[in-house]
């Protein structure tokens, strides 16, 4: 088994939406531990109106952390293009080891809508990238990994899908999102039952309300900022890392006897 403070050490991993968020977090993270890195998004720099933005984009950053990393630009909801990023990683690699499928939109933070007001769109986007963007992740991956040979853990790989406690329970006005992340902790626990018999690990990472982007609408209004933390016993929202280091307990040796399972880490948000 690796050793904690190096435990990606000679592992591949691709990361989609890793420009900025969770994504660009967890991409920093498995660079300090020893990872090779694709990192996937539809940009490659992070947006100046992001909290997050740096002069340094993710890969620039990966490789100054000493990793070696690489940028690989894909829409998630493209069978086409997801492959291709899967090969780029053996190209550049020679196999791929983790799968991060992290990449996500969210329109109702910044628009909620009844169901009976939902707009179409809004729903087709959502689940073209959240959920079948995560299916064709978990589908390409595994292709490459079941026919790659195990490393010397005896695994074949690991696979961690980004759900939500949004997944586990509801919430009002949010009906594409809520769906989308149902469906991906369904699809979590049928591709490790999949995936069980090759040694491939498939879990997925639940967080609470997270201070990026994506909930900018929500930390940007005090009052709805004060609702929210006082939804999440310990200390109110998180933050990118606290996602990502558990990520990194997903995506390692350290987790070997765990698959299909939606890890919450959302400071105490789904306990209530």
């Amino acid at each position: 088994m690796s050793t904690p403070d190096r435990r990606l050490t000679n592992k591949t991993a691709i990361i989609t939406g890793a420009s900025s968020g969770i994504g660009r977090a967890t991409a920093l993270l498995f660079a300090r531990h020893g990872c090779n890195l694709i990192c996937s998004d539809i940009r490659e720099d992070a947006r100046p109106d992001r909290p997050e933005a740096t002069p340094l984009t993710t890969v620039a950053e990966c490789i100054s952390l000493g990793a070696r990393a690489i940028f690989v630009k894909a829409d998630t909801s493209s069978a086409a293009e997801v492959e291709a990023l899967i090969a780029a990683a053996v190209s550049g690699f020679g196999r791929l080891d983790i799968m991060v499928n992290n990449a996500g939109v969210a329109y109702d933070g910044a628009d909620p809508q009844p169901i009976w007001e939902y707009p179409d769109e809004h729903w087709d986007h959502t689940i073209a990238v959240n959920l079948k963007g995560v299916f064709l992740g978990c589908k390409f991956a595994a292709k490459q990994m079941v026919g790659q040979e195990p490393g010397a853990s005896g695994d074949r790989g690991w696979i961690v899908n980004m759900a939500s406690v949004l997944g586990i329970g509801g919430t009002p006005n949010s009906a594409s999102y809520v769906a989308s992340k149902h469906g991906v902790l369904g699809l979590t626990k049928t591709v490790a039952w999949d995936c069980a018999p090759h040694r491939i690990h498939v879990n997925a990472v639940c967080p609470g309300y997270t201070a990026t982007s994506m909930t900018a609408a929500f930390w940007d209004n005090k009052d709805v900022r004060a609702r929210l933390d006082g939804m999440h016993p310990f200390r109110g929202l998180g933050t990118p890392e606290d996602i990502a280091r558990a990520v990194l307990f997903l995506a390692s040796e350290e987790a070997s006897w765990i698959t299909g399972v939606g890890l919450p880490v959302d400071g105490g948000y789904s306990s209530m």
